[in-house]
């Protein structure tokens, strides 16, 4: 999610930007719009409403219960990484507070809830003996969910890789992790899956390869060259792969399974034909290094022009694993990277500097632009042809003041969500195939390297009492879930 490098500059230090011209694009052949519309002006009928939060980022008791040791364990204690120098050791002491977190789910009216699983807290070392404390957890959490009526949609990896693969394997530089994440994949899905019915496989590649191994700011905080950098890319999709195969091979029979990715976000400057067309094929090739070749099983030729000695080593038998079919899209979307135009040279699109005076949320990469929630699952549904996207994440920080009548009145993100989710609505009414929403996030908890400073969630979280206040936008969220619509 936030960083200290936007995701418009993330874009064009990864390099997936491509040159060449792209080949036309056929429509996905979505539903007739008043075949999912459900009720006039509002979402689809069944429309899923959900909300999501992360193992590291919520649990805390990182060294309880026989729990191994995590990248980001290691990584909050590096001096001046974290900007207020917190850790994730505590958070939101969801370990021991979950039922509690439960209950404000229940209260809002949600129907899922996102969580991933902390892959050192079932396999210390990542792989060998599993730990079932660990694994029991997660049974006790998806027990509980079910009991209040709450569907569990569960994410294999967000980010907390096990130290020792680091240590061993040098994390995601080497296929071990790969084949090591798909035995991890395969025993979570073989103990949950009879209660999951959905699994996402990794968590926004595009964010922690290029931050975590490229630029240093996340864990496990190492600068490798480009070349090094787009081969861990193709780790990630590979690992990807891998884990739908064992979710498939283990888990239970009609198990969903997909990706969540923070997808290079291009919007058409202008609505016409031509704007349109060329941010259609910038989203292809901004997205060519990880999401695109899982989804049509091989990389574009533009990408790999564009790459040149850089591109990734590969099999086709990779590839084969990598494009293994998937149930659903998830895409986590907060801001534009690109404005993008019309152009007669390179890639047939270019993409538009973003002005200074663009208006943005408390986190100053999250610019305000509600277009992107509709123009990219439209999009997207045209060039993957997916009948089935989930919004994974969607949300903002706000600088939440607690009143001296103990209320947060959080007014400026209830003007994101609202604005955002207008958007979204616009989208389901012309059919594009956005089965559900995940709003980030439940509560507040540690936002990676800004620590605790950084609020996004629905209720603020006292981290010296670990008390629970509802925000204003808990009541606008709550009304939207009821209503079914953006103009709650």
């Amino acid at each position: 999610m936030s960083a200290k490098v936007s995701r418009r500059q993330l874009a064009k230090i990864a390099g997936l930007s491509a040159a060449g011209i792209a080949s036309p694009l056929e429509g996905a052949g979505a539903k007739p719009a008043a075949a999912l519309r459900g009720g006039s002006g509002g979402f689809p009928a069944g429309f899923l409403w959900g909300t999501a939060t992360s193992s590291y980022q919520v649990e805390g008791a990182v060294n309880e219960d026989g729990r191994g040791a995590s990248i980001w364990d290691k990584f909050v204690r590096i001096p001046g990484k974290i900007e207020d120098s917190s850790t994730g050791d505590r958070a939101n002491e969801h370990y021991h507070r979950y039922k509690e977190d439960i209950a404000l789910i229940k209260d809002l009216g949600c129907k899922a809830y996102r969580f991933s699983v902390a892959w050192p807290r079932v396999f210390p070392d990542g792989d060998g003996k599993p730990n079932p404390k660990g694994i029991d957890f997660y049974n006790r959490l998806v027990d509980e969910l079910l009991k209040n009526g709450i569907e569990p949609w569960m994410t294999l990896y967000h980010w907390d890789l096990p130290q020792s693969l680091q240590d061993r394997f040098g994390g995601w530089r080497s296929t071990e992790t790969c084949k090591i994440f798909g035995d991890y994949a395969g025993y979570v899905a073989k103990h949950l899956t009879d209660r999951v019915k959905n699994v996402f496989t990794l968590n926004e590649s595009g964010r922690f390869v290029q931050f975590g191994y490229g630029l240093g700011i996340d864990a496990p905080g190492v600068t490798l060259p480009q070349a090094e950098v787009n081969q861990i890319r193709h780790n990630s999709a590979l690992a990807h792969g891998l884990a739908v195969q064992a979710v498939r091979a283990h888990g239970r029979r009609g198990t969903r399974v997909g990706p969540a990715e923070n997808i290079d976000v291009c919007v058409p400057a202008i609505d016409t034909p031509e704007h349109v067309r060329a941010a259609e094929i910038a989203l292809r090739e901004m997205n060519a290094g990880y999401l695109n070749v899982i989804m049509t099983g091989k990389y574009t030729d533009a990408f790999l022009k564009y790459a040149g000695a850089d591109a990734p080593k590969y099999t086709d038998a990779e590839l084969k694993i990598i494009g293994s079919p998937v149930d659903f899209l998830g895409l986590n979307i907060y801001a534009p990277q690109n404005y993008v135009v019309p152009s007669d040279q390179g890639a047939g699109f270019m993409p538009l500097p973003i002005p200074k005076s663009f208006p943005h949320m408390s986190s100053d990469w999250l610019r305000i632009a509600p277009e992107t929630i509709y123009w990219v699952p439209k999009l997207a549904a045209k060039i993957w042809k997916t009948d089935a996207i989930y919004i994974t994440e969607n949300g903002t920080s706000s600088d939440d003041v607690v009143t001296p009548d103990g209320k947060i009145y959080d007014t400026d993100r209830i003007m994101y969500l609202r604005n955002y989710l207008a958007q979204l609505q616009r989208a389901t009414a012309e059919g594009v195939p956005v089965r559900g929403y995940f709003l980030w996030s439940l509560m507040d908890n540690f936002e990676w390297v800004f620590g605790l400073s950084k609020r996004f969630g629905l209720y603020h979280v006292n981290f010296d009492t670990q008390v629970r206040t509802p925000k204003l936008s808990a009541s606008f969220y709550r009304n939207v879930i009821a209503k079914n619509a953006a103009g709650a």
